[in-house]
Parts: structure tokens; sequence; C-alpha cells
């Protein structure tokens, strides 16, 4: 019997397969490593500012997804966002840029007005909408200068797809400080599941600015928070994915908590076929081993690639097989397949094509009396020119 490389097939089920003790396992020895590095005198470049508590906080903690086939995501601009039990950015000196749909006024005075919570109230610095962002930061040094700052920029999801023409590679080039989609528009009501149409006719002029179409503003201080501290996922057109999951300064069990959580969301929500699809999960710092959390024994998606070792692959054309010591149809035309055989196109009768008109001879050329002809008619032409003049003259 042939050996095989087949395995059993996956089934796409939606139960976590990851083991709680390895998840804390692995965070414990990757956060033991780090602080030794950190202690240890390094060769390298060091930051004479930075003490060894500081390298320790702000050392992040990165969940790293390996799947079996590429992940298209149409829209990798607008990172998607995972609420997590012990929030990212907990920084309260953490500058905030909300950027909003027109008009700004109405989401300025919400953010100034003494039911917004004090402590958000704070670290908000800038509320702007895209007509001014576009007017305003066009030229690439005053880019340069909102990228510095502010720490984290959020957007309405209204006109998330908009800002990379206007913000541009300033803040696109990498994932460091990409805007963050938030929902600010109001929800339209559900009934049974579903929401209500709207109601047709014309629409009732409103004041843009005392009647926007935002929503509620608890709900938005909710929102802006989620925002703020959710793991952030950038999908790249690869089989490999990396998600920010914590620090090393944190306690590992915190960061179990938050890595099992990224694990359930992003494979859920983020990875098409779900378990099936994924390969590997692991946890790594920015300079350190990637330390296996979960491994799969199944490296195929789908099984009917695998074939056996002396067995030739199946070919792409279906209903063709490919026999032992056949040799491959190089060099000659591919011939349709719903051709019709060549014996009945030889039987059939051949049309006679119309003949072709004989073309007309023309008599040949005689540059001799050409040359006579012209001479005489210039001639006689010189002779009514003298005949004219005397006769002016008389």
């Amino acid at each position: 019997m042939s050996k095989s490389t087949a395995v059993a097939k996956a089934s796409e089920a939606s139960v976590s397969p990851i083991d709680t003790e390895q998840t804390l396992k692995a965070s414990k020895a990757l956060v033991s490593h780090i602080k030794k590095a950190a202690a240890a005198p390094s060769s390298g470049k060091q930051n004479l500012l930075a003490d060894e508590e500081t390298t320790i906080t702000q050392t992040p903690v990165w969940l790293t997804l390996t799947t079996k086939s590429h992940i298209h995501d149409s829209s990798r601009l607008a990172p998607g966002k995972i609420t997590l039990p012990h929030p990212l950015n907990t920084d309260e000196e953490a500058t905030i840029c909300l950027i909003t749909a027109d008009p700004q006024r109405a989401y300025k005075n919400m953010v100034a007005s003494e039911e917004f919570p004090e402590d958000l109230r704070k670290r908000i610095t800038r509320v702007i909408d895209v007509s001014h962002l576009k007017a305003k930061f066009k030229v690439y040094e005053a880019q340069r200068k909102l990228f510095s700052e502010h720490e984290i920029f959020l957007a309405d999801d209204r006109i998330i797809n908009r800002l990379p023409k206007a913000l541009g590679k300033t803040f696109y080039k990498t994932t460091v400080k990409r805007p963050i989609p938030v929902v600010l528009m109001a929800q339209r009501a559900k009934v049974d599941g579903k929401r209500v149409a709207k109601p047709k006719g014309k629409k009732e002029k409103r004041d843009p600015v005392e009647n926007v179409n935002a929503r509620p503003l608890p709900e938005i201080v909710s929102e802006l928070r989620k925002a703020i501290g959710a793991a952030l996922v950038h999908l790249s057109p690869s089989t490999n994915t990396a998600v920010k999951v914590g620090y090393a300064g944190w306690k590992p069990e915190d960061l179990a908590e938050n890595i099992e959580k990224v694990v359930s969301d992003l494979v859920e929500r983020f990875v098409p076929h779900k378990w099936k699809n994924v390969r590997s999960l692991y946890v790594k710092g920015p300079d350190t081993v990637a330390l296996p959390i979960y491994q799969t024994d199944e490296l195929w998606l789908d099984e009917s690639k695998v074939v056996p070792d002396d067995q030739a692959p199946p070919s792409a054309l279906p209903g063709k097989h490919h026999k032992s010591g056949e040799k491959a149809n190089v060099g000659k035309k591919r011939k349709s397949l719903d051709a019709e055989p060549e014996v009945a196109a030889e039987e059939a009768p051949k049309e006679e094509r119309p003949k072709k008109k004989a073309k007309k001879v023309l008599p040949e050329s005689n540059d001799d009396k050409l040359d006579k002809e012209i001479a005489e008619r210039k001639s006689k032409l010189k002779k009514q020119k003298a005949a004219a003049k005397k006769a002016v003259e008389a």
C-alpha cells in the first residue's frame, strides 16, 4: 500500500482548542525572559534616559497568528477592534484626536458639556471634521505636526475610508497611529431584529448643529472608551498576522486573559473557515523567540490537494487523467473539447468562393508625345499674351 501524506479533515468548530495552562505557562516564561534581558547589560545602543522599569513597562507583547491560506481583507486600512478584559491604553496623559463627520461643532459641544466625563475630556485635545482636516492639514509638514501632537486618533466610521487620501503616508505608512474607527452615528430602531425602513418622501430640514445624526452621549462615551483600550487587528494579505495583547510589565495572569480573548475573537471574526484555517499561534516580544501556545497537526486546508507519494497529481482539465508512462502533450496544438472530428470536416462540401474581377489593363504612357503637347500649349499661350499686349498698347 502506498504511503500517503493525507490527514484527517478538521471540523469548523467554534470551541477554542487553546490550552489555558499552556497560555499561562508561555506568558510567565516570556515576561521572565524580557525582565532578565532588560536587567542584563547590553552591548548595543542604549537609551540613557530610560530606566529598567520603564523599559519593561513599555515593551509590548504580541500574539502572532499563522494561517494555512492567505487572508484577504478589503478594508485593511481600517483596523478591527477586539475589546479586552485589561485595556491596552491606560495612560491618562495620552492625548486623543477625534475626527468626525461634518459638522464638527455638534461634537465639540458634546465633549465640552458637563455630562461628558472629565477624565476623558482632558485627553481629547482636538475635535475636527473631515472638511477642516483636508483644508488645514493638506501640506506634508502640517500632517507630520498633527501626527506628533497626539498619541491616539479616533475617527467616525462614516468617513474612515476617506482618511488615507486626506492624511497620506504620514499616518498610513505604519500601523502605529492609524485612526481607529468608532461608531458615532445614531442606529436605526429595530423591530423583531430588523431595522425599520426610512420614511419615503421629502426629508425634513434640520439644524446640522442642534439636530445632528449622532448617538446619545452615554453611548458615544462608551464607544470611545472601548476603542481606546481595544486590541487592533491589522490584517495583511498574507498568512501571518500580529496583534498587540499587552506589555511585559503586566502580571502573567492578566496577559494570559487578554491572549485568550484575542485568540477567540480573532479566529471567529476575522479568519475564514475559522479554526480549520489556523496553523499555529505564538506569543513573543520585540526581540524574543516566539513561544507556541497552539499548533495543528493538519498542514493543509484542502485535503484533496494531498496525494500519495507514487501517484501523479490530478490534471487541471476535467475528466482527464494521466496514465503511467504516458508523455505530456508538449508541442502539440490543443484541440477544443467541443470540436467536431476531422473526418466529418473532410466530408463537408466546400463552399465556392466568388471569383475576383480581372484588373483593367491601362495603356502604356508615351513621354515624348506628352512633352510635345506641353510645348504646343506653351507656344500657343505665348502668342495669345503677345496679341493681348499689342491690343492694349494700340
